[in-house]
């Protein structure tokens, strides 16, 4: 027999969790953050055709149709100029340290072999650790020649067209020389995986404590909060260096993504990477009230860490305000250490300007997680 539904006791469960919804403040700011923020991310954030890309060059040839070029280079939206250099090797330390995408070179007597039809060579070597980010302007470059060329191409010049192939160029992708995307997106999985892993792990000790009655027990032993939280996060290290491990032997074997670095080098940026997202965690639960609460606010970490820090779109292609909140994210450092290292086999100086800013941030969270932390039930 079947049993009636009573619309008025449904009403009243209805009415009971809206009640619930209503109380539960931290929820409500979650059903409207979340959306707003995907909104302004992906509407605002994301782009894929990066402009004003940091670019060296390295000019041999003083000339008309050389001033042309750069002027060109100047005026397109791909390239900003912020380094003119004299030599390879200077170049070759700035690509190294991601301080330039881009060093063009104009080789001596350019201009006097381009009107001999000597068919001279126009250089771009690019950092193509992220191909997608380099894409457009590579795109673009013959253009800018041809039309920096094209303003004097008249009278004895006139054969410098662009049919003619008066020129050549050049294009060196350094560090990933196919353009292969997996290069770029499985060293930056690390990156995502234990972001994801050790925050949210971390995030819902200490609430998994309180909801079961077990933080008493912590709360009257006679320990330090610095000691609760490194004894809680001690075993989440071990489980984050496995995890990349993981990757890391099935980036190599399956995806054959080179290791050229230092590995030794590589676990201590591991080492900072997962004690700062262990703190994060540590900080969340220590906030929170419940397990709920926890994974709302891991997401808000998840999300950004996903979109903001250059392993899914270019980092230079955000806007200024999308790149200030990608820097203050853990992962933003971490992947361009991994990506360095592996791809490109940096040294413990050429990373260090990201290593710093892991180890301010590993502290300044260590000391709010401190302040955070109750040593009573209150």
């Amino acid at each position: 027999m079947k049993i009636p539904i009573n619309f008025s006791r449904v009403f009243a469960i209805l009415k009971k969790e809206f009640i619930q919804l209503k109380r539960d403040v931290t929820t409500l700011r979650m059903i409207i953050a979340i959306p707003i923020i995907q909104l302004l991310l992906f509407g605002f954030a994301i782009n894929s055709d990066p402009k004003h890309l940091a670019t060296a060059i390295i000019v041999q040839d003083d000339s008309l149709i050389t001033r042309n070029i750069l002027s060109g280079l100047k005026n397109s939206d791909y390239f900003f100029i912020n380094h003119r250099l004299s030599s390879e090797k200077e170049a070759q330390t700035l690509l190294q340290k991601g301080e330039v995408t881009f060093v063009i070179t104009i080789p001596p007597d350019f201009s006097q072999n381009l009107i001999k039809g000597s068919k001279p060579y126009f250089l771009i070597e690019a950092d193509a650790t992220d191909p997608t980010a380099i894409s457009g302007a590579l795109g673009s470059i013959n253009t800018i020649i041809q039309s920096a060329i094209l303003r004097d191409a008249s009278g004895s010049l006139a054969f410098l067209s662009p049919q003619s192939s008066a020129y050549e160029i050049r294009i060196h992708k350094r560090y990933n020389p196919e353009g292969e995307s997996r290069y770029n997106i499985v060293p930056g999985l690390i990156a995502i995986v234990l972001t994801m892993t050790c925050v949210m792990m971390t995030a819902l000790s200490l609430t998994r404590e309180r909801e079961r009655g077990t933080i008493e027990n912590i709360l009257s032993m006679p320990v330090k909060p610095i000691e609760v939280m490194i004894g809680k996060i001690t075993p989440y290290v071990l489980i984050g260096y496995i995890q990349a491990g993981i990757i890391l032997t099935a980036s190599y074997t399956i995806f054959n993504v080179p290791v050229i670095g230092s590995l030794w080098l590589l676990g201590l940026g591991l080492l900072i990477f997962i004690i700062c997202n262990l703190a994060l965690g540590f900080t969340l639960s220590a906030a929170s009230t419940n397990q709920m609460q926890a994974m709302q606010s891991s997401t808000f970490i998840l999300l950004p860490s996903i979109l903001l820090s250059g392993f899914m779109f270019p980092f230079h292609g955000m806007p200024q305000w999308a790149q200030f909140m990608g820097s203050i994210l853990p992962s933003t450092y971490f992947i361009r250490i991994v990506r360095g290292v592996m791809l490109k086999g940096n040294n413990f100086q050429e990373i260090w300007p990201h290593i710093w800013p892991l180890l301010l941030f590993m502290t300044a969270l260590t000391i709010v997680t401190i302040k955070v932390y109750r040593k009573t039930l209150d």
